[in-house]
């Protein structure tokens, strides 16, 4: 007599849900690296990119004395062996303010973009520095005499710097709409996309601005709608991706009651001009970023702030519609001090994270970087 449990055994549909249940092992990582050559300076946010001649590319804060200070400045590093060994940090941009995280995009063409935005915040622990050594107040008070607060002020702004010399040389930094930590993205129709949020404008707006010359113009395209009893100002950090079957997706770091602290993800079916309503997939962890495999597969990362301290990885084998289960990548972290993991695909197939970690071995945060396959 057939069972309903053998029945539902050999139904079609038990077999994908129990696919569902194990999609991803473990990740199979390699080792796990500190990258960064300065111990003594606090790194932060940081974002891979990999040439078409597979050299890669990190971006990120660099010259910092803590999460939160005047002394920030956007640097790159590349490597010429996947990963394994990297060049001393090349400073692109250090403005008298705080120059925070860091994107960068390799398009088609060859051009790299990075992308960083400007912050007073650190102005306001200069207004309690009793408990403070003579030697920091005296360096922050020298840096702030070197500008106005007016000039201050015109600093602030979102950013982005091109080359199209592989990096050898940079414009200058120009203005863009919106930020978000690990930049735009590039659409197989040649358009550039980058979604993200507005700073310091007046605005609170998350929204995907597009350009069609390679990132040196930038038009606002449409705004992301907001959630019925969700307020715009707790969406941050947006990151996209275009799906193989040609839709956009786009994941947010969501600080709003409900859900606080997922991951929610909307979608694009017409080029970005439309968006459905930002939803939970049901993972706890912030901010993500997405990555499209040679063979079609989304991998997000992103940092996962309660114990295990870590970053994680899920894997969605029908375009974003379904994730997997959490792969750990890493999970040695000290505290919550950490995250923002980025990843590139590698020629041979494996993958290689990026991020920052405030580590026991260290009392200033790092660059990490894993090797890992899935």
């Amino acid at each position: 007599m057939t069972t309903r449990r053998r029945l539902l055994a050999q139904s079609p549909a038990w077999f994908a849900l129990a696919g569902r249940a194990f999609a991803e092992p473990r990740a199979r990582v390699e080792s796990i690296e500190v990258i960064s050559h300065q111990p003594e300076l606090y790194c932060g946010w940081p974002t891979l990119a990999r040439r078409a001649n597979g050299e890669l590319i990190a971006v990120w804060s660099g010259g910092r004395e803590r999460h939160v200070c005047p002394f920030g400045r956007v640097e790159m590093m590349r490597s010429r062996d996947g990963g394994r060994t990297w060049s001393w940090p090349q400073v692109l941009m250090d403005t008298p303010i705080d120059d925070r995280d860091a994107g960068v995009l390799v398009t088609s063409k060859g051009t790299i973009l990075v992308t960083t935005f400007t912050s007073l915040a650190y102005e306001k622990s200069l207004e309690n520095t009793a408990d403070w050594p003579a030697e920091r107040l005296a360096r922050w008070q020298a840096l702030q005499r070197g500008s106005t607060e007016a000039e201050r002020k015109s600093l602030l702004g979102t950013w982005m710097l091109r080359s199209t010399d592989g990096g050898l040389t940079w414009s200058s930094p120009y203005r863009v709409p919106v930020n978000s930590p690990h930049g735009p993205a590039e659409l197989s129709d040649g358009r550039l996309v980058y979604v993200g949020k507005q700073l310091w404008s007046g605005e609170t707006e998350c929204g995907i601005c597009e350009s069609t010359d390679d990132g040196l113009s930038w038009r606002w395209l449409a705004y992301i709608p907001v959630r019925a009893g969700d307020k715009m100002d707790a969406y941050h950090e947006l990151h996209a991706v275009e799906t193989a079957d040609k839709r956009i997706l786009v994941q947010i770091r969501n600080h709003n009651k409900t859900d606080e602290r997922e991951t929610l993800q909307c979608e694009s079916s017409d080029g970005g001009k439309t968006w459905s309503m930002p939803h939970p997939i049901g993972v706890w962890g912030l901010p993500s970023h997405l990555l499209r495999l040679r063979d079609g597969r989304l991998v997000m990362t992103y940092g996962y702030r309660r114990k295990p301290f870590g970053n994680q990885a899920r894997v969605s084998r029908d375009h974003g519609r379904t994730w997997s289960e959490p792969i750990v990548v890493s999970d040695d972290g000290i505290g919550g001090d950490l995250g923002y993991p980025s990843t590139v695909e590698l020629s041979s197939g494996g993958l290689l994270s990026a991020w920052y970690e405030q580590t026991a071995a260290s009392p200033m945060a790092v660059l990490r970087v894993a090797r890992w396959s899935l």
